[in-house]
């Protein structure tokens, strides 16, 4: 009888009193204690008001029954359907929907729908598959940020491939900690080729000035990701890289002079055809009787094996492990390898050594910026012991502490 009269009362009453009412009658239905008889005659009544002109009762229904895994299904299916200022708070928050009415919504739903949906916590794999499929770039954004999201494999690489021009996207794909490195390889390439674009439109560097650069930061991002021992990702990213036409010798040769084997070795093997452990064998064997045998059939260009033998050989010497915490291009297996190559001659030795003095002198400038940095924090804690030398007492205690 309280719902009968409820609805006769909303007929005259304003549109503001009616969404006051209509919010206060889903409340009773959810929190109050009404009889069997009541809850169905108030279900009727709120999936009623769900046509009232005002969208102002709509609203206020919505905020009420959003969250609350009591709500009638029927009313937040009804809700759902309405527009999306209604719509975007059920979707982004109630527990009554299904994973396929998720799916269905993200298919046929507006933006705001689509972002709302892709907010919510813990959101399923296949909710995330529909929208990687058909989410506009806002609702791809809101997905890439949801670190609860369950975003399969397949549809974190579909997202980059639908809107991979999007910087925003880049960056909220590059935040996640369970992209692939293969497509973070591949969003780093598009990084690089979007600031070569941008510079050389600028004019401020030539066209081949700013693809060179793109390319050497492609190949330093691909030799960090690549590095790992047994748990690198190597194989993964060779073959993103050569899919998209990024896999070349000098990346290998960088690989190798960075005492970061992994990625030439992932190479190798993906070029020869042979297994990774044959590959690691040959390139760990000092006697290098296979080494040349590997590089031919591997398809590598003759020119660059002097600079390859070199570098393996200084790798061996060395124990294929990197003896200072830096990371780039190694001083000291790059002096070797310029030693041994400045005995040959010829126009591709030539080119082979103006490569080498290229990667050499990258090689000085990051060396000196890392030591530029360590004087500057010399220099500041310098400053910092002269103005309180009791610093000087505790840093020593820290040390001995750090020690034992």
């Amino acid at each position: 009888m309280i719902v009968r009269r409820f609805l006769l009362w909303a007929r005259t009453a304003n549109a503001e009193a009616r969404a006051s009412g209509a919010a206060a009658l889903a409340g009773a239905y959810l929190h109050s204690g009404m009889s069997d008889e009541d809850r169905r005659e108030a279900e009727t009544a709120l999936i009623a008001l769900i046509e009232d002109p005002s969208p102002l009762v709509r609203r206020a229904i919505a905020e009420e029954v959003a969250t609350s895994p009591r709500a009638p299904r029927a009313l937040i299916l009804n809700l759902i359907a309405e527009q999306s200022d209604v719509n975007a708070l059920v979707l982004a928050h109630s527990p009554v929907l299904t994973e396929a009415d998720l799916v269905d919504a993200a298919a046929i739903g507006d933006a705001l729908a689509q972002r709302a949906i892709a907010q919510r916590p813990c959101l399923p794999t296949s909710v995330a598959a529909a929208l990687a499929e058909v989410g506009c770039e806002e609702a791809l954004l809101a997905l890439a940020g949801n670190r609860s999201a369950w975003i399969p494999t397949f549809s974190l690489e579909r997202m980059f491939e639908r809107a991979g021009g999007s910087g925003a996207l880049r960056e909220a794909l590059l935040a996640r900690n369970d992209l692939p490195a293969g497509l973070r390889q591949a969003i780093a390439g598009r990084m690089s080729d979007a600031l070569a674009s941008f510079v050389s439109g600028c004019g401020w560097l030539t066209p081949e000035r700013s693809a060179r650069l793109a390319r050497e930061s492609t190949e330093r991002v691909a030799v960090a990701l690549a590095a790992g021992g047994e748990d690198s990702d190597a194989p993964a990213i060779v073959e993103c890289l050569r899919e998209n036409g990024r896999l070349t010798p000098g990346l290998m040769l960088r690989s190798l002079l960075s005492v970061e084997p992994a990625l030439a070795e992932a190479a190798f093997s993906s070029l020869s055809g042979l297994p990774l452990a044959r590959v690691s064998a040959i390139l760990r064997d000092r006697s290098g009787a296979s080494l040349r045998g590997l590089y031919r059939k591997a398809g590598m260009p003759g020119s660059l094996l002097p600079a390859f033998v070199a570098a393996i050989a200084a790798l061996n010497l060395s124990g294929f492990e990197r003896v200072s915490g830096t990371q780039g291009i190694d001083r000291a297996v790059m002096a070797s390898v310029m030693s041994y190559c400045e005995r040959l001659e010829g126009s591709e030795a030539d080119s082979l050594n103006g490569l080498l003095r290229r990667l050499d002198a990258e090689a000085a400038r990051e060396e000196a910026r890392s030591m530029a940095d360590s004087f500057a924090d010399d220099a500041a804690l310098a400053l910092l012991v002269e103005a309180d030398p009791s610093l000087l007492v505790e840093l020593d205690e820290a040390d001995l502490r750090s020690a034992a």
